[in-house]
């Protein structure tokens, strides 16, 4: 792209609209024209032959799991009677501040949440294109805004999640997620390619299991450094680590439970994906006393594992320049 497109909050929006269309798009592959009749159409009316009947049975069991994967979170600002509020949906590149607030029904904030993985609120930013991803610590004031800093490194589309469970009697954990956009030339990126492997100042992390549709897996994550296990993981969030799952396309965010286990090497956890198709998952795990993350991209359905055969190196910079950062 050889001329920026300046992003402004309602080009946002359309990003936001159009990203869940092309997202469907890369995840069904490239459509391809129709081939030309060949002897009369005769292609069109041969029987149906046991490739296809295979092909059909598979399809079948895809779309029963998909019809039985929990709901994906993230994809509404209102939900199960409270929203989010942001306050600040077009902050300026760079560091920032960010507020925003949860309100209930009667539109007044909450004050009152849950304690959960050590903290009353999580707060997520990532980019449209899924190469920033922002794991932020806000602090609640009285009256219930929330504030935190954050580091946007470039004009673009972004999506901000609150995941929180009110302290109601009976309440539910709700995830819920809001557009912003930081003005200025915009260029998406594309997304990293598909590894098993992800390095992270000195840290390799291999990972490992299955990522299925309306179906619990297991996913395995090993951390070795130099060569050698980290077997002294510390924790991190209530865990040894911490994993957000994001889809291609709409950012839909999936509830990953962290398993018993640890202090490493291997960290697991149990996820069900809502849908076929690909992901970003983000591990922020911590060793000596600092907090890391590591990401990949990963594409889920069909019982393969969900790292694949290495499609070139994955992009994975350095942390602290590669998009992803703890506040």
């Amino acid at each position: 792209m050889n001329t920026g497109v300046k992003i402004t909050a309602f080009a946002a929006a359309l990003a936001a609209t159009f990203g869940t269309a092309y997202g469907v798009g890369k995840g069904v592959g490239p459509f391809d024209e129709p081939k030309k009749a060949e002897h009369g159409g005769h292609a069109e009316a041969a029987p149906k032959g046991a490739g296809e009947d295979a092909r059909t049975e598979r399809a079948g069991h895809a779309g029963h799991a998909e019809a039985n994967a929990p709901a994906a979170g993230g994809l509404q600002v209102s939900d199960g009677g409270y929203t989010l509020a942001l306050e600040t949906p077009t902050p300026p590149a760079g560091r920032s501040v960010l507020r925003f607030s949860i309100k209930d029904g009667a539109g007044k904030k909450v004050t009152a949440f849950t304690t959960e993985h050590g903290k009353e609120l999580h707060f997520i930013v990532a980019s449209r294109d899924l190469t920033v991803f922002r794991h932020l610590h806000p602090e609640k004031a009285p009256d219930g805004t929330w504030t935190v800093d954050a580091d946007l490194p470039s004009a673009g589309a972004y999506k901000a999640f609150a995941d929180f469970k009110p302290a109601v009697k009976g309440a539910k954990g709700i995830t819920l997620g809001v557009d912003l956009a930081v003005p200025g030339a915009y260029a998406p990126k594309p997304m990293p390619p598909v590894s098993p492997t992800a390095d992270v100042d000195g840290y390799q992390v291999r990972l490992g299991g299955t990522l299925d549709p309306g179906k619990a897996g297991e996913l395995r994550l090993t951390v070795t450094k130099a060569g050698r296990p980290v077997t002294d993981l510390e924790p991190y969030l209530g865990a040894y680590g911490h994993l957000v799952a994001l889809r291609e396309g709409d950012l839909a965010y999936l509830h990953v439970h962290p398993n018993e286990g640890g202090p490493g090497p291997d960290v697991s956890f149990t996820a069900t994906a809502p849908s076929a198709g690909t992901y970003r998952l983000f591990l922020d795990f911590q060793h000596g006393g600092t907090v890391r993350t590591a990401a990949f991209t990963v594409r889920a359905g069909g019982g393969a594992p969900v790292s694949g055969p290495a499609s070139g190196p994955a992009e994975q910079p350095s942390h602290g320049a590669d998009g992803h950062a703890h506040g």
